[in-house]
């Protein structure tokens, strides 16, 4: 099976690794807008995979054979992919833009599966216009040790594709859950508003950072409090999530807190930019940024 990951970031690059593990994959081609971020997203994957070998946890010709899985390039790579897995920007015309191209011009694979990586919005929206119809393909970060692979038929989208994706996705070591179309699906329906809540606690002044992110770890055995969860998610990806529920459903139960509204128009996106309701230092250590 040949694969294309169309997207080189974060999710993109544990996706293509993710396959490149799967002894049924033999090529993974890794695509962006430009060769320097299909480069770079294959740099981050050796640097990972460095540390393992580093480590013992893995052999020094396994690392070998999965880099030597993975081509990168442009989106016109994608040529005779049997699966398709887009993981561009969370933008709906991006998304839309992506598969319009694919299709038109570049995959010549009649029998190729088009899959999105969306974490939020809807997938029939994504593949309206195309002949060929698109399935929610949605991994979770990071991809190459999460086991859970939502698979969301959007209303076009065949009972075989569903088949097909979820088979591929135990191959991968993954649990398939089949899940029908709709706002942010199970996870994000469910997490990322109570993330969003954790933030307006916060706002209001009920407890501290570091006090409202214990009482969850400990009051209900989360490994990691809201606030923390929501730096290493992306605050703008929270953003980007509670938008689409509150536009979609139209309910105000999802309206964003305004704070996180505040911090992503600041650049405070968590992890990614270095704070967030954490200071990250060089050395992993954190620091609640209301103790700065």
């Amino acid at each position: 099976m040949k694969v294309a990951v169309i997207g080189a970031g974060t999710m993109g690059r544990g996706i293509a690794q993710a396959f490149a593990q799967c002894a049924d994959v033999e090529k993974v081609y890794l695509c962006d807008i430009k060769q320097e971020f299909a480069d770079g997203g294959k740099a981050k994957v050796k640097a990972s995979l460095d540390k393992r070998v580093a480590k013992g946890k893995m052999t020094q010709e396994a690392e070998d054979a999965i880099l030597n899985k993975m081509q990168t390039g442009l989106n016109s790579q994608a040529v005779d992919p049997d699966l398709v897995v887009e993981a561009a920007l969370e933008v709906m015309d991006i998304k839309k833009s992506t598969f319009k191209d694919l299709e038109e011009n570049i995959v010549k694979n009649d029998k190729c599966i088009f899959a999105t990586n969306t974490s939020s919005l809807s997938v029939t929206e994504i593949g309206a216009g195309l002949k060929k119809p698109v399935i929610g393909m949605h991994f979770f970060n990071p991809a190459p040790v999460m086991k859970l692979v939502e698979v969301i038929k959007g209303a076009n989208t065949s009972d075989e594709d569903v088949k097909a994706v979820k088979e591929i996705a135990v191959k991968l070591g993954k649990t398939p859950v089949e899940v029908n179309e709709a706002p942010g699906f199970v996870v994000n329906r469910i997490l990322i508003p109570m993330i969003n809540e954790g933030i307006q606690v916060y706002s209001e002044g009920v407890s501290n950072i570091e006090g409202i992110d214990t009482a969850m770890k400990l009051g209900c055995n989360h490994p990691m409090g809201p606030l923390e969860l929501g730096d290493f998610i992306g605050l703008d990806i929270v953003l980007a999530i509670m938008d689409t529920l509150y536009k979609e459903t139209g309910d105000s139960k999802y309206r964003p807190a305004m704070l996180l509204r505040k911090m992503v128009r600041g650049g405070h996106l968590g992890v990614k930019t270095g704070i967030g309701f954490y200071k990250y230092n060089a050395d992993r250590t954190k620091t609640p940024v209301d103790e700065l």
